[in-house]
Parts: structure tokens; sequence; C-alpha cells
């Protein structure tokens, strides 16, 4: 099996406590869990008497049903669930069953290798890249989220259940008893949970979990957003992780915080004797993400609506550069109080995206400016929101796509984020989103009728 699991013939010690926990905790249902390449996350069910079979022969599915996998005279394909990503579904347990989730690799039945459209098999080859370099990646996402009402069919509106504001509690923070329900159902997934608290616009939200290599924390993130989504179904409301629900109010974004530790255990970001407390690996990490930003952007920005985010004035970043003291530049260097915690943060990624795909595309850039010994540009501590077209030429700045064709151009331009993404999840990325673009392109939507239906 791929994932170590079996040992002298048997069952991993690991997979085996999980089989003992099953039994435990009463567990009927298990949800086999994956992600296509656009970020959705697939199920597969097995009843839990399928467990040890699941571990041993791993379940098998028509992978021609899903977007971007493989074609139809090439369907079959394997789950190999990772016995590490054991979870209780906290709003499916009771006290005489429960259900429980693991997320699996998906193996090419035909090679009994891992699939290379598979997005966390993907993400595997940029830390197995970094592992060979000496380093482990580490990252701690923000991701946000808006919180809606429901119509009386139950469908999602863009309504929201409360007037709060950045950091208000309650009465405006209406939401909070609900975010206090996410936050139990997480740690109840084994989250640890840092903070958590109303955003700036109305109706947004933000929970932050502690980070973890870079595997572990994209596993969070597909959790986080399934579970985000469970509870506040149960409260009659609805969460999206869309960009930009709300036009002319700020949108959500994943602030990724990243740092490279070597083997022993050192943080290779951090030199005291610098002016920023970057080492030098650091600041050539940091430029090849700036290097590669446009490109970048089509895998952490990949939808349509991504770009309503990315415009001057809502704090989004859009500008090509890298500071130590604001908030308008793509990259920002956090205060650490300590050597273990220096780190950088990428502003620019949002939730829309897969993560998988999307730190991997991070991961390959930062270590290509590594390997090219890139020279990091001086930080920016003005407010670049400021600055007019001629100060930025004067700065250097550029800006990212303004949309997301500009972005697929600049994918496809970029030899090393296509690399990062593999032959076949490149080509079917690109393909997809050329899709997406089009058909909003070709889409009348209801800002022009109102503006010209009449007026012509």
């Amino acid at each position: 099996m791929t994932n170590d699991q079996l040992t002298d013939g048997g069952l991993s010690a690991e997979a085996e406590a999980v089989l003992e926990e099953i039994d435990e905790q009463n567990v009927d249902f298990l949800r086999l869990q994956f992600t296509d390449i656009l970020g959705t996350v697939k199920n597969v069910s097995i009843t839990a008497d399928q467990a040890e079979k699941a571990f041993t022969e791993g379940i098998y599915f028509d992978g021609s049903s899903i977007d971007g996998f493989v074609r139809i005279q090439e369907s079959d394909m394997r789950l190999d669930p990772d016995p590490s990503t054991f979870a209780l579904l906290p709003w499916r347990t009771s006290e005489d069953s429960a259900a429980a989730r693991l997320i699996c690799d998906v193996i090419n039945t035909s090679t009994g290798q891992p699939f290379e459209g598979d997005p966390r098999g993907i993400l595997k080859n940029a830390i197995d890249r970094a592992n060979e370099m000496g380093y482990e990646v580490n990252m701690a996402p923000e991701p946000e989220f808006f919180l809606f009402e429901e119509d009386e069919e139950g469908r999602a509106t863009t309504k929201t259940g409360d007037h709060g504001g950045y950091f208000d509690l309650a009465p405006k923070d209406l939401a909070s008893d609900v975010r206090r329900d996410i936050i139990f159902g997480l740690e109840d997934m084994g989250f640890d949970i840092e903070a958590s608290h109303h955003e700036v616009a109305q109706g947004q939200h933000e929970i932050n979990f502690t980070y973890d290599d870079a595997l572990s924390t994209a596993d969070n993130v597909a959790t986080f957003r399934s579970v985000v989504r469970a509870i506040a179904a149960e409260h009659d409301l609805h969460a999206t992780f869309m960009p930009k629900p709300i036009p002319k109010i700020n949108g959500s974004g994943m602030h990724t915080h990243m740092s490279l530790f070597t083997a022993e255990g050192e943080n290779a970001f951090h030199d005291g004797d610098d002016e920023f407390n970057l080492s030098k690996t650091a600041k050539q990490y940091l430029a090849g993400i700036l290097e590669h930003a446009p490109a970048i952007t089509a895998v952490t920005n990949p939808t349509v609506n991504s770009y309503k985010r990315l415009v001057p004035g809502y704090e989004a970043p859009v500008y090509v550069a890298w500071s130590d003291r604001n908030r308008s530049a793509l990259i920002r260097k956090p205060a650490a109080r300590v050597p273990a915690a220096s780190r950088i943060e990428a502003r620019f990624p949002d939730p829309s995206c897969n993560p998988y795909l999307g730190f991997a595309a991070l991961i390959h850039a930062g270590l290509d400016g590594i390997e090219k010994g890139l020279d990091c540009p001086d930080p920016v501590r003005e407010n670049i929101y400021e600055f007019d077209e001629e100060k930025r030429e004067e700065y250097g700045i550029d800006t990212l796509p303004e949309n997301l064709g500009e972005a697929v151009d600049a994918l496809e331009a970029d030899e090393v984020i296509l690399d990062a993404l593999g032959p076949h999840t490149g080509e079917k990325f690109v393909q997809a989103k050329r899709q997406e673009h089009m058909e909003y392109l070709v889409d009348v939507s209801e800002w022009e009728i109102d503006r010209y239906l009449e007026k012509y």
C-alpha cells in the first residue's frame, strides 16, 4: 500500500488502532474523502465492516465521474485511506452510533502508483522536493467565510444574520454561538484552535487553527470547510467560502503563513542579525513567490469571483511587493516573539482554492527562489494603496492579474508553476479555468441589465 499501512503481511499498528476505535465508538459508516482538481471534497461511503478491506485492498471507484481525473477508458481508480486522518464526524455522532472520516490517496489501478492527478499527491511531491533540499514545510492558513440566512425553501441567500464588524461582540455579533459550535466540532476532530472573531464585513468570520506540516494543514483546510458548512446548516445558516459574495464590501481571503525548518528542528527563516529577522533562505523563498505570483494566482485564486476581491480599496493585496509593516503588500513579514515563529505571510490566496494545489504552487515557487538564489527586493513600508501608477513604476511594483483569464495566461507561461501541478493536472486545470472564464464572458449580469436595458 502507498502509505505504509501493511507490515509483515498484516495491518500497521496505526491501522489496527483505527479499527479498534471504530469498534469502541460504534462507528457504522466511514466516509473516504478525497478532492478533485477544483478542490471539491468528494466522499465514498462504506460500512464499518469494510474498514479492514479498505486498509488492506483499498476501495475502488469510477474516476471518470470526477472532474479532471481520467478518461472513461481509464476509469478504475483506488482509494487508499491514510489512518492518521481518522476522525469522528461530530454532527453524525450519538450515543448509539457514529460516522467517521478518513482522507485518502488516489491510486492508478493500471500502474499501482499514485495517480498523477490526485491533488494530495501533488502536494506530497512538493513536500518531497523540500525534503530533498533539507527542509520541512510548515503552514498556517487563516480562512475567512460568510454566514448567510436561508430562505423558506432552505436555499442560500446573501442576507447576513448579524450587523457586526471587526472583533465585535454580541449583540452585534449574533453568530458568536454558531462560531462556538463550529469550534467545538473542529476540536472534536482534532483541531487546535488559536482564536476566532468576527471579521470586517457583516456576516464575515474567521477561525484560526495552529500551524502544522503542509500536508496536515491542507487536510485540515478541506476538513475545516466541511465542518463549517455542516454545523452552520444545523443553525439554518449557509456558510460560504466564496471570495466575494457581496459587492462593495471586503471579500474573504485565506492568508497563508509559511516557514521552513531544517532536519535539526531549526527555523531556516530566522536570522537574529538581520534587520527583519529573516534569513537569506527566507528572502530567497519570498523572492520566488513574488517572481511567480501572477501564475500562482490562477491556483490560489481560481474563480472568476476571486478577482472581484483582488481590487484596490478593500484590504486585499494586488501589488507584487512585500512589507514588514503594512498589509497592502502581497507578502507580509509578521512580528515574531521567538525565533521559531519567524515566517512570511502570503495575503493573496482565497478560501475557494484547492488547498493541496495552492500550497504546492507556493512551495515550488519558494523553493525555486532558493535554488536560483533570487534577490529579494527591498520591503515597501508605505501604504501601496495610496501610490499612483507613476510611483508604483518608480518602485518597480507590478500588479496581480485583473481577472481569471489573465491569471491562466500567466500560469501557462510559467514552467515552474505548471510543473508544480504536473502535466495531467496542469492541462486539466487550465482547460477547466479557460471554460469557466469563457462562460463568464458570454453571460449577461443583472448589473448590465439594470444599467443598459432601458438606457439603450
